[in-house]
């Protein structure tokens, strides 16, 4: 196989032509090394290459291979990590400049999995500034590779861009009111948030901890849901994962036959772009045609909620950096500064009620999952989004709440949500959206998200590059 056929390859085919011997896991890696060298000094998607420890970890990976060990489903694939996953010896800013120098001595659980399934590790991926709204003032932000006068999603921007520009094969991204959704949906990639706990955070720099949710983003829903089987599962090191030891995912899905599927189209079709709101449309035609059978509901009323959400957060951000802030508080990019000040100055009373709002709304959504399989939400809003239509986010709480509209109650509620490409706009920018399970339910979502793409062929257009 040619080299300049390789960088487009889903994830598992490539384990697939490895395991064959087709290719090989040194040739592999050294192409996407000599990919990332080419392109990305203008896309700026990794904050840090890790060219010699993924040769090395290739050279091994093709040693076992040609002994008859198999190390795992991702034996020999090269991805990459968000940058505030800890990886053993290699730099771990989370996209500050506080934290330049950090250097782990450990892998975050989600990594040491990732290696364990036989992943190359090619380095770490650009964020916003400690995975909040925008990146920090001295970074370079990843550029969306469909336009460069495009937003490429946050906080997992770099996640998003070098999946989508294939500068690696899949990426693992966190979300805390958005930011594996956004940045897929802005790429036109697949990815899962799963439910909070499913994938430990041990070893992950917290935004608001109870919001964050690990989980990987990838060219397909096969790939998302090989990623997620890696991962997920219980971690003693974190005591908020999930008990169960294993998740038992589908490894192929034609149909939604059986499945009941939600959409409340005064939601969904609320302040949105009439583009999404026709994708959304198609979104229904393939769903039915698939033997879902799709009925409208009601959303609980989420606005307070999402409202509430940069209070939730901010007071979460608070304490984890309370370390470093206010002592290097002159370090701090002006947005990520902006939601610690909102924490900090927050009551306890105050705090309090948000919380009960936020498990009130827990609660709602799961009698209204408890009816239905699936809901069919949108990403975000806006079509699209030009980086001057959301220059102003981090400082205006009426433009965040709107963005966030679609997102952020899943994650007050912890509930599980799929990503899928779904269309692309007049000027051919990627649009997305969502499905939504009951708690626990990732198998459903990964059955929906690979009949969905056997459907439809949306998340097989590549910007061109």
């Amino acid at each position: 196989m040619s080299r300049s056929d390789l960088h487009y390859l889903e994830a598992g085919e490539l384990a697939r032509l490895i395991a064959a011997r087709e290719i090989s896991p040194v040739e592999v890696t050294s192409a996407m090394l000599e990919r990332i060298e080419r392109l990305d000094t203008t896309l700026h998607s990794y904050a840090h290459v890790m060219r010699e420890e993924a040769l090395v970890a290739a050279r091994k990976a093709e040693r076992k291979l040609l002994a008859g060990e198999h190390l795992g489903p991702l034996h020999g694939v090269p991805v990459a990590v968000k940058d505030l996953y800890w990886s053993a010896g290699s730099p771990t800013a989370a996209g500050t400049t506080i934290h330049r120098s950090f250097v782990p001595s450990e892998d975050a659980t989600a990594v040491k999995r990732l290696r364990d399934a036989g992943a190359i590790l090619l380095g770490k991926l650009q964020l916003t500034e400690g995975a909040f709204a925008t990146h920090h003032p001295e970074i370079a932000e990843p550029v969306n590779p469909w336009h460069a006068g495009h937003w490429a999603g946050a906080s997992s921007s770099g996640s998003g861009v070098a999946t989508a520009a294939g500068l690696c094969y899949a990426a693992l991204g966190t979300d805390t009111g958005g930011s594996i959704r956004f940045p897929s949906a802005a790429n036109g990639l697949t990815g899962i948030k799963p439910t909070w706990g499913r994938v430990s955070r041990h070893g992950v720099f917290a935004l608001g901890p109870s919001l964050d949710h690990a989980g990987p983003m990838a060219r397909s829903a096969a790939d998302a849901t090989l990623l997620l089987g890696a991962i997920a599962g219980h971690d003693p090191l974190d005591p908020t994962s999930l008990p169960e030891p294993k998740l038992a995912l589908p490894e192929s899905a034609h149909d939604l036959q059986g499945l009941k599927v939600g959409i409340d189209p005064q939601w969904n079709n609320n302040g949105t772009d009439e583009v999404i709101v026709r994708a959304l449309a198609q979104v229904v035609e393939v769903v039915t045609s698939l033997g879902g059978r799709v009925e409208e509901v009601r959303f609980p009323e989420v606005r307070t909620v999402v409202d509430e959400w940069q209070i939730n957060c901010g007071v979460e951000v608070a304490v984890a950096h309370a370390e470093t802030y206010p002592r290097l508080s002159a370090d701090y990019g002006p947005a990520l500064t902006r939601l610690i000040e909102i924490g900090r100055e927050t009551s306890g009373t105050q705090y309090q009620q948000v919380l009960l709002n936020r498990a009130a709304l827990r609660g709602k959504i799961n009698h209204l999952m408890a009816r239905i399989d699936l809901l069919i939400v949108p990403v975000q809003p806006f079509a699209a989004p030009t980086h001057e239509q959301l220059g102003a986010l981090a400082q205006d709480p009426e433009l965040n709440a709107r963005l966030i509209q679609f997102s952020a109650p899943f994650n007050s509620s912890g509930h599980p949500a799929i990503t899928l490409p779904c269309g692309l706009t007049a000027s051919g920018m990627p649009i997305g959206f969502q499905f939504v399970a009951a708690h626990g339910a990732e198998a459903l979502l990964c059955r929906a998200g690979i009949a969905f793409q056997n459907a439809t062929d949306w998340h097989r257009r590549h910007p061109a590059l």
